[in-house]
């Protein structure tokens, strides 16, 4: 069954479990037909805009018109919102798009409205997997994660441009908590994008096709693209249902790729590149070189979620940033299962440049890293520093009683606190199967027991240091 006539049928026959009312206004006809429409603001035509289906690709014209003929399995039709525009957005929710059902209509108008300021300094947030399976698990996305965006939002000013991107398991198969993923939205007041994840699609109703229809009614086409400043941005999805209950893999289907092709034809090479995917392209996707091949010669910047940990991976112009989780290890405490806090990746750019750090949820902005100290023999201590957001540019000093030490040692092991709080069949509490995960964003050093201070400093890549002091 074509995907059209299927999510048609679907819709007509569960009108009562799809949330219709999400459902934009504009649709059109059947997919022989040509689909004609116009962009525009101020009711003027605007040239040059990117329309697509997620197959074909177009630009309007001078006067801001488009032509196009849907391709028999197109789901939505979108645009790609320009620089110096609003987002489209329901009450936060990015509405940039219309979908494709059977009826008479061939005509899709955008109308998009002008910042009226120059957008080449903005910031974005990256949201990992709120995963919200219960109330309870709503209650803490509402009260700690949402509230703490809404303060860092107002910190920012108002006049700040300011846009969000969940990169997947919005939910935990519970696809009636997405209303109270968009409450969260609303509150935190600011546009958010969204991508699919593996626990966002419908099982057990056939294939991959099939696989994201409540996750289109709800928000719209799976993978699209939009512009702000010198920054294009692009939505892709690379979690490929195979067919049986939860049962999944990491691969970009050819027509995404292809369609990325053709979408990037209209984006000037030196354009920075936003990609946002759930699954991690560097450790879990099988054709990631196929990616990585059409984006060859761009500065690029991956930004994924899914494994409840943080990974920064860089290969050649690409660097990953894999984040760790706003829930954490599933909403069993303050961290993942690498030690990183729960939390989300804050994003600045400026022009093409982009800088970054990791907020933690609750805390300050320079809280980096913490520090651990054991016994290590009858001798001496450990200490352990664990910096999550750490990449190769980072740098680490230590000071014992006020006598510098030189750098850390990097090595790969377990984050104390995620060893002594997750390790264990009931551990952590309810959910006894997150587990400690090793990492090798952890640093350590060997002192004298004797020692009674330890300071650590530690500077990120844009040269901002941070320290911290910790008795031993």
């Amino acid at each position: 069954m074509k995907r059209r006539n299927f999510i048609y049928n679907l819709t007509a026959l569960t009108s009562g479990l799809i949330v219709v009312g999400k459902l934009p206004a504009n649709t059109i006809t059947n997919n022989s037909s040509t689909l004609k429409g116009r962009v525009t603001a101020n009711n003027k035509g605007i040239s040059g805009v990117v329309v697509s289906d997620g197959y074909s690709v177009v630009a309007t014209d001078s006067k801001g018109q488009y032509e196009i003929t849907p391709n028999a399995d197109a789901r939505a039709v979108f645009v790609s919102t320009p620089a110096g525009y609003e987002f489209n957005h329901d009450k936060c929710i990015a509405r940039h798009y219309s979908l494709l059902k059977k009826n008479d209509e061939t005509k899709i108008d955008f109308e998009l409205t002008p910042l009226g300021k120059d957008d080449n300094e903005h910031q974005f947030l990256i949201w990992a997997d709120p995963q919200v399976k219960n109330d309870s698990d709503v209650e803490k996305m509402m009260s700690e994660s949402a509230s703490d965006v809404k303060k860092l939002v107002a910190a920012a000013g108002s006049g700040t441009l300011m846009h969000g991107i969940t990169v997947g398991d919005i939910v935990w198969d519970e696809h009636k908590y997405y209303p109270d993923y968009d409450k969260a939205v609303k509150k935190m007041g600011i546009p958010f994008f969204q991508c699919l994840g593996n626990h966002d699609m419908d099982y057990n109703k056939g294939g991959d096709e099939t696989s994201d229809v409540t996750f289109q009614q709800n928000y719209g086409p799976t993978y699209y693209s939009f512009n702000r400043g010198q920054l294009h941005y692009v939505v892709m999805d690379n979690v490929r249902y195979l067919g049986k209950d939860r049962n999944y893999d990491g691969f970009f289907q050819q027509n995404q790729l292809d369609w990325l092709q053709k979408n990037l034809s209209f984006v000037p090479k030196d354009k920075l590149i936003i990609l946002s995917v759930h699954i991690p392209v560097h450790s879990g996707t099988k054709n990631k070189e196929a990616l990585y091949s059409l984006l060859e010669g761009r500065n690029v910047h991956i930004m994924s979620g899914h494994t409840h940990y943080h990974v920064n991976a860089i290969k050649d112009n690409i660097y990953e940033h894999n984040h760790g989780t706003v829930c954490g290890a599933w909403w069993t405490g303050p961290i993942c299962g690498d030690g990183t806090p729960c939390g989300y990746g804050v994003y600045k750019a400026k022009g093409k440049e982009l800088s970054w750090h990791y907020q933690s949820t609750g805390e300050d902005k320079d809280h980096q890293f913490s520090i651990h100290a054991n016994d290590y023999n009858d001798k001496e201590k450990q200490i352990q520093v664990n910096i999550w957001n750490y990449d190769p540019a980072w740098k680490t000093e230590y000071w014992i009683d006020g006598k510098s030490k030189g750098p850390l040692e990097q090595f790969e092991g377990f984050d104390p606190l995620a060893y002594a709080t997750l390790l264990g069949p009931e551990l952590p509490k309810p959910r006894g199967f997150a587990e400690p995960r090793k990492t090798d964003h952890l640093f350590k050093a060997i002192v004298p027991s004797t020692a009674k201070k330890v300071k650590i400093v530690v500077t990120d890549r844009f040269g901002k240091k941070f320290t911290a002091t910790h008795k031993i």
